[in-house]
């Protein structure tokens, strides 16, 4: 997971690897190009399988995609030291207690195999 840092947005608290599409990309490409950008990993897009759909409501409305990793490759590091203070591995049953709650929300979903999960509504 991610410490968000100087980002606007949850700063200090954890996330996990994520972006938006660049156009022209597919879903599981974007993800692979985050990873490589945010975390140093290559992710094959063969490899990734749709873990959670996630319709979430804040300030505005979005469509989350979790997206799980059978294997990658490369040494995790940060790449954005700009924007995350820290990046460390965590338990899904022992998240820190500054994680970006639909982001738990998001986990707790995934480790019930459920597929499809709505937060904020």
């Amino acid at each position: 997971m991610s410490r968000r840092f100087q980002t606007g947005y949850e700063d200090g608290n954890y996330s996990l690897v994520a972006g938006h599409v660049d156009g022209e990309e597919i879903f599981r490409e974007a993800m692979a190009r985050e990873a490589k950008e945010e975390a140093g990993i290559t992710l094959n897009v063969d490899d990734l399988s749709l873990a959670l759909t996630m319709h979430r409501k804040a300030d505005d409305e979005r469509l989350s995609l979790f997206f799980e990793a059978t294997t990658w490759s490369g040494d995790l590091r940060n790449m954005e030291p700009i924007k995350c203070g820290d990046l460390s591995w965590f338990l899904v049953n022992e998240l820190p207690s500054n994680t970006v709650p639909y982001i738990a929300a998001a986990l707790r979903s995934v480790q019930a195999s459920h597929r499809y999960a709505e937060f904020g509504w």
